[in-house]
């Protein structure tokens, strides 16, 4: 299975969705240190203000001591939506006057006031304040310190709540990105579209550069195409003047042989001479078509077809090769209708009828019986079967056969030596006259068996073709 090509707009858009993910999951990062922070400071102050508001109530009594009266205030501050637990402490010069006793206090350093921690109590995470204050009597100052902590339920959930929010806009931004992106890179690429239309919609055989609006980014590519069209179009051009330098190069001569023939004609030589005069006819017709054929095969353009007896052609093929099928001691014969007409090109199919015969002749031992049938397939045209009785052939053979039946097919190999350009011949001619050829093993696994199906009605031609006959 052929990999999937690459899309240039689905790699853009990976890229950059990648890269504004990678730009978010950071924000994402430093979003979650500041929302800790700030959930933090905020849980500080209103502990530092609880302190400070329970530092109020804290007196002289009338021994010279201190006593604690505890405002409602002071922890109704701390209440939240998330239920945290409040705990407190007061500490006077001589000991715990208030509170929990199995509270920590936080340390303070010499010189400091107020101290904040996180700590654990009784299994609970916990975020502890503490302030130091003194009250002036008579014989003195009387330091007291106040503890005050909180379960951190409340701040986790203020971290969590800004931290989800952040994480929601950069989702948001990551689509958004996606949808730029998406939307960017289909505009960028209408050129490249357009391009591909503008290639697509070209005639086969129209080799003029390549006239469109392209960004700069492009221009490169078109100029290398053009470059490439200019030099196939010259060596299209070399191929055209070389078949018809080589049509007028064969013909010349072969003119000048029948001329020669006709005046050294006598008349005990007549039959003879006749017959070597039809065979340069048409040797000069077949190599006519041939060269024609290779013009065919550079324009892109197909030869006009008209009706063709193909029952008369394929009796007139079989009984100009029975003499060559009789020297080599093999049966050649024709089994089909006496009249069947199909729309064809009648020296090009006499050519591929006779490629195929030869073909079978020349690779065949004696004692071959080689047979050309003719099949009419009513609505669906003719089928012409040039069957072998020959030796079987392997699979390795078969599939090399096959394959110069193919448009890129390299030369195979024979049943015994090399097979030449016959198939491929066989195979250029059908596909000009719009026929298929199949090649299988012959009836019972001997053999070769050779099916050339044609069309069964007449193509619509828009002019005169390139082999008018």
């Amino acid at each position: 299975m052929p990999d999937r090509p690459a899309s240039l707009r689905r790699s853009i858009l990976v890229w950059l969705v990648l890269a504004t993910a990678a730009i978010g999951l950071l924000a994402l990062l430093d979003t979650r240190t500041e929302a800790l922070r700030t959930a933090r400071d905020v849980s500080d102050r209103v502990l530092l203000g609880s302190a400070m508001a329970i530092a109020e109530g804290v007196n002289v009594d009338a021994e010279g001591g201190l006593a604690v009266a505890l405002p409602f205030s002071a922890l109704d501050m701390l209440s939240s939506a998330a239920q945290d637990q409040v705990f407190y402490r007061v500490d006077g010069p001589h000991g715990v006057l208030t509170g929990y006793q199995d509270l920590d206090v936080t340390p303070l350093a010499p010189g400091q006031e107020t101290g904040l921690a996180d700590g654990r109590y009784r299994t609970m995470p916990i975020r502890t304040a503490t302030i130091l204050r003194e009250l002036t009597t008579g014989d003195g100052t009387l330091p007291f310190t106040v503890t005050v902590a909180e379960t951190t339920r409340a701040r986790d959930a203020l971290a969590r709540s800004i931290l989800t929010r952040s994480a929601l806009r950069i989702a948001g931004l990551i689509a958004g990105a996606a949808l730029v992106a998406w939307a960017a890179a289909t505009y960028a690429l209408r050129p490249l579209d357009r391009l591909s239309r503008a290639i697509a919609a070209r005639a086969p055989h129209d080799l003029t550069a390549i006239e469109t609006d392209t960004p700069a980014e492009l221009r490169p590519v078109v100029d290398a195409l053009n470059g490439f069209l200019l030099r196939l179009s010259h060596a299209m051009a070399a191929l055209q003047n070389f078949a018809s330098n080589a049509n007028h190069q064969i013909r010349t001569p072969l003119t000048v042989a029948r001329t020669q023939i006709a005046v050294a004609a006598r008349p005990e030589a007549r039959p003879a001479l006749d017959k070597a005069d039809a065979a340069l006819i048409r040797i000069e017709r077949v190599l006519e078509q041939l060269l024609l054929l290779a013009r065919v095969e550079a324009t892109g353009l197909r030869p006009a077809l008209g009706p063709v007896d193909v029952a008369a052609l394929a009796r007139g093929v079989t009984a100009d090769l029975l003499p060559q099928a009789v020297r080599r001691g093999q049966d050649l014969g024709y089994d089909g209708p006496d009249r069947a007409t199909s729309p064809s090109e009648e020296v090009l199919l006499g050519e591929l009828l006779r490629n195929l015969v030869g073909n079978a002749l020349a690779h065949c031992p004696p004692e071959t019986m080689v047979t050309v049938h003719l099949t009419d397939l009513g609505t669906g045209g003719l089928r012409l079967d040039v069957v072998d009785s020959g030796p079987a052939v392997a699979d390795g053979q078969l599939a090399a056969l096959r394959s110069r039946l193919e448009p890129a097919g390299g030369p195979g190999e024979r049943r015994s030596g090399s097979h030449g350009l016959g198939l491929h011949i066989v195979s250029e001619i059908a596909r000009a006259l719009g026929a298929r050829v199949t090649l299988d093993r012959g009836p019972g696994g001997s053999g070769l068996s050779v099916q050339v199906t044609l069309p069964g009605a007449v193509r619509p031609e828009s002019g005169e073709g390139w082999l008018g006959r």
